[in-house]
């Protein structure tokens, strides 16, 4: 049976005072020109705001320094390398997306909150507590057009550590380039007098063709209509995390025939989450659901898109079945669903995208019964150092794709309280759906292990 055992940070609540947002531009001039977005940057499915956050322990070689000041400093400097981050998104004809380099700057909070590290708790996972305080939302500063396309907050802590939080322009990057970006605010906090990775622009890399044609197949973009109100509604929503360690994928792997427990962590786990999601939803049999898997495509091209790209290079290939075959196969037909989705992603794949955006009016990728996972665990975001040392958690701020929730989830890095590597995954569904998707993790996890559950920030671990 499973346990509920109260979190660390469930109730936890705190004050945080904030100073005035302020724009910080480039330290130097900056070129002024218009740079046209790809046609893989400024699909539908990418304009909003993404939040990221991180948190830093306090160091004793740092007392007396002021993280706020430091990276205020940092971003301005790596501003002139990336120029275009101070710029604002238009839009021309066609819809195109495009950043008009004014040299306007990002916005920068600073702060400073009466709470420390330490009460947060040794499980640093979405959903975070007060998390609005951490980062506010500037009125007039969420628009994707004519608005500075980051925003990032430093707030103090009583105990010397210090949180960073910081909100993205989907448009302009992804995790991938989100990072490099983050790294060369990092690497002059620590005293570099430029990034040692040098940005690159080259969106036309990722342009339509001449003449565009699609090519591939794409029912990740297939309109769908809405017919049963399946898209998760915005009230009573449950927010939980759960952790799967080695004993929890030793748990499931058992669940696959010999042939397939060669298949990826990623793999198996995305086969697995689709199918406990689609029971818990109890859609009905005959109704299509999908999983759209994040793709980076960075080394699908020949030759591979240059070091220092940091536009968004990925795709959403997705899988289609039944809820009903979903619900009365075993695993292994989710799986190989999951691999055959993941394997289309090739250089031709994405030439047809962008050609798709271009003949097609950019659309979204299709939400309705979809459920999106993007593993985060290569991008970087723990390794980032602002002189600190490397962030006690840093990642994605909670789950979910813009303005739709319970749609997606990221699979974080993890060390829980006995030193186990996993992931951690946000996940969020309406309470009684989550009731029941607990249900189901609980009746494959319990032959092996207990499991814990939280309330509030919601986790689940294994008390192995």
């Amino acid at each position: 049976m499973a346990m509920a055992v109260p979190s660390s940070s469930e109730s936890l609540v705190f004050t945080v005072r904030r100073g005035k947002e302020e724009l910080v531009a480039p330290a130097k001039p900056t070129p002024r020109e218009v740079k046209l977005l790809s046609d893989i940057d400024d699909q539908e499915g990418l304009r909003f705001q993404i939040p990221v956050i991180q948190f830093y322990r306090s160091d004793p070689s740092m007392e007396g320094k002021d993280p706020a000041l430091i990276i205020r400093k940092a971003v301005a400097e790596a501003l002139v390398f990336y120029y275009p981050f101070a710029g604002r998104l238009r839009e021309g004809p066609a819809r195109k997306l495009m950043v008009d380099c004014t040299g306007e700057g990002v916005l920068f909070v600073e702060a400073d909150a009466d709470v420390t590290l330490a009460q947060f708790g040794d499980a640093l996972q979405p959903p975070f507590p007060c998390w609005e305080e951490l980062l506010y939302d500037v009125p007039g500063s969420a628009q994707v057009l004519n608005t500075p396309l980051i925003l990032i907050q430093v707030t103090r802590l009583k105990c010397g550590g210090f949180i960073f939080a910081l909100r993205l322009n989907h448009t302009m990057s992804d995790a991938a380039g989100l990072v490099q970006f983050m790294n060369a605010v990092a690497e002059i906090a620590r005293g570099a007098r430029e990034p040692s990775v040098q940005p690159v622009w080259r969106r036309d890399l990722l342009n339509a063709r001449v003449q565009p044609r699609i090519t591939c197949n794409h029912r990740e973009y297939e309109q769908v209509p809405d017919t049963k109100g399946t898209i998760i509604p915005l009230d009573d929503m449950a927010h939980r995390s759960f952790f799967f360690g080695p004993s929890e994928f030793s748990a499931i792997r058992r669940l696959l025939p010999p042939h397939q427990q060669r298949c990826s962590d990623f793999e198996i786990l995305t086969a697995c989450l689709w199918r406990w999601r689609t029971i818990a939803l109890q859609p009905d049999n005959e109704e299509e659901v999908r999983i759209i898997c994040i793709v980076n495509a960075r080394a699908k091209f020949n030759p591979p898109l240059p070091t220092g790209y940091y536009g968004n290079a990925f795709a959403f290939p997705v899988a289609v079945t039944s809820a009903g075959k979903l619900r009365e196969n075993p695993l292994g037909y989710a799986v190989e669903l999951v691999r055959k989705a993941k394997a289309d992603v090739t250089e031709e794949y994405m030439h047809s995208i962008a050609d798709l955006m271009v003949l097609k009016g950019r659309p979204h990728f299709t939400v309705v019964r979809s459920y999106l996972v993007s593993d985060v665990t290569r991008a970087g975001f723990g390794e980032v150092d602002f002189g600190w040392g490397k962030a006690a958690y840093g990642g994605p701020a909670k789950g979910g794709v813009g303005a739709i929730p319970g749609v997606a989830s990221f699979y974080i890095p993890f060390t829980n309280a006995k030193g186990e590597r996993g992931l951690v995954i946000p996940i969020c569904l309406p309470s009684e759906a989550m009731d029941r998707f607990v249900q189901e993790l609980e009746s494959i996890l319990n032959n092996s292990h207990r499991v814990t559950v939280t309330s509030a920030s919601r986790f689940i671990s294994s008390s192995l």
